[in-house]
């Protein structure tokens, strides 16, 4: 298994070019590429050219570090059908990217809007018709997260999705932080997922189902807001013993292939000191239930 950092937290203070040194700097050999402006931005064309692409190459070979996984965030699934095949388009560049660099494993979000579902989905296998040859030739992994306000939010909904485009090259993220709106069981989810769980965020978050609802209030009652946080381990709710014994069950603490990432986005002000919490923290867990 591969535990990497997400520099997300990082973005405002240090160049693209900049987190691999940052990311060996904290201890971490390996890191994960999330949007940013002059990579894969949220829902728009690459920015990277292939010069910049050998550059951050070499800035990882240089600092001894390797990238673990990239993760585009595209439309991919919206029902507006314009935007759906300019995200395909972003995608093809997205995975010739992830190739040059070397990197097997892209991991993203299903998109889409869960208020039309139904449209979401059809648009989601409209799209893997055109990439699945790809992805599938160039031998990458794609693993999907049901992310909050996507068009699947549920665990095991999302896996049968998945199952539906009927390819090992296909499997799932599961975010620690999501875990509340999953609804179901996490073991149970990491269960059903097999060897398709593939990616895994580590990110603590509260419970916003606790106190009979009223947890978090909004005006007017009813709104359709999806609320989670990305906590320091332990500043949350999440059951922790649960979510690595469920890793342990699963076998993804054991395959070479499998990703960990600290993805903890509350904590800017210090955010090389969680980082750092973040990793020794993970290795605690995982030494406790191996």
């Amino acid at each position: 298994m591969k535990i990497a950092l997400d520099p997300t937290p990082f973005h405002h203070s240090h160049s693209l070019l900049e987190f691999p040194q940052l990311v060996a700097d904290l201890g971490y050999k390996y890191m994960q590429l999330t949007p940013h402006p002059d990579f894969i931005p949220f829902f728009n064309h690459p920015k990277a050219d292939d010069a910049l692409v050998r550059q951050l190459k070499n800035a990882c070979t240089d600092a001894g570090i390797e990238i673990a996984s990239v993760l585009p965030v595209l439309r991919w699934s919206g029902p507006d059908e314009d935007a759906r095949e300019a995200a395909v388009r972003y995608w093809k560049r997205a995975i010739q990217i992830t190739v040059d660099l070397g990197v097997r494993q892209i991991n993203t979000e299903f998109n889409g809007r869960p208020e039309r579902a139904e449209e979401s989905e059809r648009a989601f296998y409209r799209s893997m018709e055109e990439l699945l040859p790809i992805i599938e030739r160039e031998d990458l992994h794609v693993a999907i997260d049901p992310h909050p306000d996507d068009f699947v939010e549920q665990g095991v909904a999302a896996l049968r999705v998945i199952r539906g485009v009927n390819s090992p090259n296909i499997g799932m993220v599961y975010v620690a932080s999501h875990t509340f709106h999953m609804q179901d069981d996490p073991e149970a989810i990491m269960q059903a997922a097999g060897n398709r769980l593939r990616v895994v965020h580590v990110s603590d978050t509260l419970n916003h189902h606790a106190s009979h609802g009223l947890r978090y209030i909004t005006n007017p009652p009813g709104n359709a807001v999806r609320v989670h946080q990305h906590l320091r381990l332990g500043d949350g709710d999440v059951n922790w013993d649960e979510f690595f014994g469920g890793l342990s069950e699963n076998g993804f603490l054991d395959r070479d292939d499998s990703v960990m990432v600290s993805s903890v986005f509350a904590e800017d002000d210090n955010a090389r000191e969680v980082s750092r919490y973040q990793l020794n923290t993970i290795k605690e867990y995982v030494s406790s239930v191996q």
